[in-house]
């Protein structure tokens, strides 16, 4: 299966989100980084932002939490920044969470890719895009609020 690159499906992925789980989400003190800017304007466009991180306790005034599975709510759409070689697990971590709490995107940002976790998720029916900023398609795609 092939992550999904088609511009109109990539808009209707990024509308239809509403709460999203950023793996390797940042605290203020690293503002300069991707990781931190990228769930900002996320979060400015009407995105419900999860901070996932265990080396961090809050981010931008949101309660971090050090897995998928300690998220306690819902979460339609998985954001990672993560080195390309530990995103695998992350799938793995997305596949151990029961049904009901899988979401329907697993979203990989600018130039991270991972093939293993692509087959992965994609063989159980969740969208995958690899190598894409969500922030620019939130910005593209989502008013700012």
């Amino acid at each position: 299966m092939a992550a999904i690159t088609d511009e109109e499906a990539l808009a209707q992925i990024v509308l239809a989100a509403r709460s999203v789980a950023v793996i390797g989400m940042v605290e203020e003190r690293k503002a300069h980084r991707a990781a931190f800017e990228i769930p900002k304007a996320c979060r400015e466009r009407g995105l419900h932002v999860i901070p996932v991180n265990p080396t961090i306790l809050i981010s931008q005034g949101l309660t971090a939490y050090p897995d998928l599975a300690s998220v306690p709510e819902p979460f339609d759409l998985v954001d990672v920044f993560r080195r390309s070689e530990e995103v695998e697990g992350h799938a793995d971590e997305v596949l151990a969470l029961p049904l009901e709490r899988r979401p329907r995107v697993f979203w990989m940002q600018s130039g991270i890719r991972n093939e293993a976790a692509l087959e992965k998720l994609s063989a159980v029916g969740i969208q995958v895009v690899m190598d894409r900023c969500l922030g620019v398609y939130a910005m593209r795609y989502r008013a700012k609020i």
